[in-house]
Protein backbone atom coordinates (compact mmCIF):
# COMPACT_ATOMS: atom_id res chain seq x y z
CA UNK A 1 0.00 0.00 0.00
CA UNK A 2 1.08 3.54 -0.78
CA UNK A 3 -0.29 6.60 0.97
CA UNK A 4 -0.17 10.00 -0.71
CA UNK A 5 -0.58 13.45 0.83
CA UNK A 6 -0.79 16.56 -1.33
CA UNK A 7 -0.05 20.10 -0.19
CA UNK A 8 0.49 23.56 -1.63
CA UNK A 9 -2.92 24.46 -2.95
CA UNK A 10 -4.60 27.78 -2.32
CA UNK A 11 -6.01 30.96 -3.80
CA UNK A 12 -3.91 32.79 -6.37
CA UNK A 13 -4.56 35.61 -8.81
CA UNK A 14 -4.43 35.03 -12.56
CA UNK A 15 -0.83 35.06 -13.73
CA UNK A 16 0.41 33.88 -10.37
CA UNK A 17 2.27 30.73 -9.35
CA UNK A 18 1.84 27.82 -6.98
CA UNK A 19 3.94 24.77 -6.22
CA UNK A 20 2.16 21.57 -5.31
CA UNK A 21 3.85 18.74 -3.46
CA UNK A 22 2.84 15.13 -2.93
CA UNK A 23 4.64 12.97 -0.42
CA UNK A 24 4.41 9.18 -0.63
CA UNK A 25 4.72 6.79 2.28
CA UNK A 26 4.22 3.10 2.88
CA UNK A 27 5.44 0.62 0.25
CA UNK A 28 7.27 3.23 -1.81
CA UNK A 29 10.20 1.12 -3.01
CA UNK A 30 8.33 0.00 -6.14
CA UNK A 31 6.84 3.32 -7.26
CA UNK A 32 7.08 3.70 -11.03
CA UNK A 33 5.37 6.71 -12.61
CA UNK A 34 4.11 9.69 -10.63
CA UNK A 35 1.46 12.01 -11.96
CA UNK A 36 -0.94 14.85 -11.33
CA UNK A 37 -4.60 14.97 -12.29
CA UNK A 38 -7.20 17.65 -11.70
CA UNK A 39 -10.95 17.87 -11.44
CA UNK A 40 -12.72 21.14 -12.07
CA UNK A 41 -16.19 21.79 -10.60
CA UNK A 42 -18.81 19.79 -12.46
CA UNK A 43 -16.26 18.08 -14.70
CA UNK A 44 -14.48 14.76 -14.90
CA UNK A 45 -10.99 14.19 -13.55
CA UNK A 46 -8.37 14.98 -16.21
CA UNK A 47 -4.75 14.05 -16.53
CA UNK A 48 -2.30 16.97 -16.17
CA UNK A 49 1.25 15.62 -16.17
CA UNK A 50 3.29 12.47 -15.61
CA UNK A 51 6.93 11.89 -14.77
CA UNK A 52 8.56 8.54 -15.41
CA UNK A 53 10.77 6.71 -12.94
CA UNK A 54 13.79 8.11 -14.77
CA UNK A 55 12.47 11.65 -14.74
CA UNK A 56 11.00 12.06 -18.20
CA UNK A 57 8.00 14.43 -18.14
CA UNK A 58 4.79 14.43 -20.15
CA UNK A 59 2.17 17.20 -20.16
CA UNK A 60 -1.33 17.84 -21.43
CA UNK A 61 -1.25 20.49 -24.15
CA UNK A 62 -3.03 23.18 -22.14
CA UNK A 63 -0.32 23.31 -19.46
CA UNK A 64 2.80 22.90 -21.61
CA UNK A 65 5.21 25.77 -21.04
CA UNK A 66 3.44 26.80 -17.82
CA UNK A 67 3.62 23.73 -15.55
CA UNK A 68 6.68 21.69 -14.60
CA UNK A 69 6.53 18.27 -12.98
CA UNK A 70 9.53 16.95 -11.04
CA UNK A 71 10.29 14.27 -8.49
CA UNK A 72 12.68 13.61 -5.64
CA UNK A 73 13.07 9.86 -5.46
CA UNK A 74 15.02 10.00 -2.22
CA UNK A 75 12.17 11.87 -0.54
CA UNK A 76 9.46 9.95 -2.43
CA UNK A 77 7.91 13.25 -3.44
CA UNK A 78 6.51 14.62 -6.67
CA UNK A 79 6.09 18.33 -7.36
CA UNK A 80 4.05 20.43 -9.76
CA UNK A 81 5.30 23.96 -10.34
CA UNK A 82 2.46 25.97 -11.85
CA UNK A 83 3.19 29.35 -13.42
CA UNK A 84 1.06 31.82 -15.39
CA UNK A 85 -2.04 30.37 -13.80
CA UNK A 86 -5.40 30.95 -15.46
CA UNK A 87 -8.93 30.82 -14.04
CA UNK A 88 -9.50 27.63 -16.04
CA UNK A 89 -6.76 25.95 -13.98
CA UNK A 90 -9.09 26.10 -10.97
CA UNK A 91 -9.61 22.54 -9.76
CA UNK A 92 -8.84 19.99 -7.11
CA UNK A 93 -5.41 18.58 -7.96
CA UNK A 94 -4.77 14.92 -7.21
CA UNK A 95 -1.51 13.07 -6.96
CA UNK A 96 -1.30 9.61 -8.54
CA UNK A 97 1.40 6.96 -8.45
CA UNK A 98 1.68 3.55 -10.06
CA UNK A 99 3.26 0.73 -8.14
CA UNK A 100 3.22 -2.96 -9.10
CA UNK A 101 0.49 -2.26 -11.63
CA UNK A 102 -1.79 -0.58 -9.12
CA UNK A 103 -2.82 3.06 -9.00
CA UNK A 104 -2.85 5.03 -5.76
CA UNK A 105 -4.47 8.43 -5.21
CA UNK A 106 -4.19 11.25 -2.74
CA UNK A 107 -7.18 13.13 -1.38
CA UNK A 108 -6.43 16.24 -3.39
CA UNK A 109 -5.56 19.87 -2.83
CA UNK A 110 -7.71 22.76 -4.04
CA UNK A 111 -6.28 25.36 -6.39
CA UNK A 112 -8.40 28.44 -7.03
CA UNK A 113 -7.31 31.03 -9.60
CA UNK A 114 -9.35 34.18 -9.22
CA UNK A 115 -8.98 37.92 -8.92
Amino acid sequence: QVQLVESGGGLVQPGGSLRLSCAASGSTFSINTMAWYRQAPGKERDWVATISNIGYPYYRDSVKGRFTISRDNAKKTVFLQMNSLKPEDTAIYYCNVESHGMDYWGKGTLVTVSS
